[in-house]
């Protein structure tokens, strides 16, 4: 198994305030670069950038293109991935996009991974005028011809039912040729069927249980074995997502970290719903529902009333990885013994401290990594008794 850090740049607004100072987002910022560099120091092997728009509160991570640039000239090993890229064309035009990926790949040394997406939200995808019923389909589209941009010398042209342009030769193009490895966000098991049968790594963006993940896998495999590649290689691979934050001690952990956690549950229940743009305050409706920290842990009479904001609720009560070494231990073998590939672990929410970050980095690096890295041999081993007969060419870094 190997390991990522996601970021989504959440910069909650502040209770006294109903905007932002001119420091608080420059300090998110500044701090997630500190983190990735420190990362790519002890050993991890990917961060995840993803790009939202418009989701206040939430995600202030509108161009991961420019922040994965920044990160790429402050490290050296860590892959540099897009969690990922909204690829219907009125989001992100596909030859825009292959530009910014061979660029991306090319100042980084060859590091990238290609991530790609539909886009989650109503307020995303109505803000740039795609339809939600067609977002699927946009994306497939959009995602095969971009693949052949970055690979095609020249690119023939297209005229498509989403976009259409004529012949160019794009540039430049990355160094991993014929591109870099592909992933399609996959929250559903339907996606992680479809990712298998274009060919493309699933990049898991619930926290599914092992139970869960252990069908994906099955069933993933059986279906990339015969799969019709979108690009030029093939990617197999999954990844499952996590909350981390680690101490000594289970409750110090809890304490730390058990109410970003809970947050995040919240905000992301909350761009799922009717958005007041400009004028909602989360972070206060968050605090004046659910109270200090005491409440939301011990008092079940607070949980919210909503079935889908009870269930997020529920589910960042713990997390999956917030805890001591022997806690994140075993949560994990679980994980490897369901054959994930990675584990990408988001730790950068509402009022965690940059300094428990870090310590946490610094803790699963020195006390949790190194076993599974020194098993993960046999997972390669695993993975290639899996991928034996497959003719697709493979361009994947697990």
């Amino acid at each position: 198994m190997k390991f990522g850090i996601q970021y989504q740049l959440n910069v909650p607004r502040p209770l006294d305030s109903d905007q932002w100072g001119p420091e608080d987002e420059h300090r998110i910022f500044k701090e997630a670069l500190e983190q990735i560099e420190f990362a790519d120091k002890l050993g991890f092997d990917y961060v995840w950038e993803t790009e939202h728009h418009f989701l206040e509160e939430y995600s202030a991570s509108s161009c991961p293109e420019v922040f994965l640039a920044a990160v790429s000239q402050r490290t050296k090993n860590i892959r540099l991935s897009h969690g990922i890229i909204h690829m219907p064309p009125k989001q992100n035009h596909p030859a825009r996009v292959a530009e910014r990926i061979a660029t991306l790949d090319i100042v980084s040394d060859g590091r990238v991974e290609f991530g790609t997406g539909e886009g989650a939200t109503v307020t995303e995808i109505e803000g740039f005028g795609t339809k939600r019923e067609e977002k699927k389909e946009a994306w497939e589209e959009a995602t095969r011809e971009c693949l052949r941009m970055m690979s095609e010398v020249p690119y023939p042209g297209y005229n498509g039912k989403y976009f259409s342009m004529p012949e160019r030769n794009i540039v430049p193009k990355p160094l991993q040729r014929p591109h870099p490895p592909v992933w399609v966000a996959a929250s559903r098991l339907e996606t992680v069927m479809v990712g298998a049968r274009l060919g493309i790594g699933a990049l898991g963006v619930g926290f599914e249980t092992p139970e869960e993940a252990e069908e994906r896998v099955s069933r993933y495999y059986e279906l990339i074995r015969n799969c019709r590649p979108i690009g030029k290689a093939i990617n197999p691979a999954l990844a499952a997502g996590g909350n981390l934050m680690m101490a000594k001690t289970n409750e110090e952990a809890m304490d730390r970290g058990l109410r970003g956690a809970q947050f995040f549950g919240f905000a992301l229940g909350w761009t799922n719903a009717e958005v007041h743009h400009g004028r909602d305050h989360l972070n206060r409706e968050f605090n004046k529902r659910f109270g200090d920290v005491g409440a939301i842990r011990h008092g079940e009479e607070l949980e919210p009333d909503d079935e889908t904001q009870r269930t997020l609720f529920r589910a960042g009560r713990r997390g999956m990885f917030i805890g001591a070494p022997d806690f994140v231990r075993e949560n994990l073998r679980r994980y490897e013994d369901a054959h994930i590939d990675i584990m990408n672990f988001t730790m950068q929410w509402h009022e965690r401290k940059h300094e428990h970050i870090m310590e946490s980095l610094e803790m699963f690096a020195k006390e949790v990594m190194p076993e599974f890295k020194e098993r993960h041999h046999l997972h390669q081993k695993w993975r290639a008794q899996q991928l034996d007969g497959v003719k697709h060419e493979i361009n994947s870094s697990i």
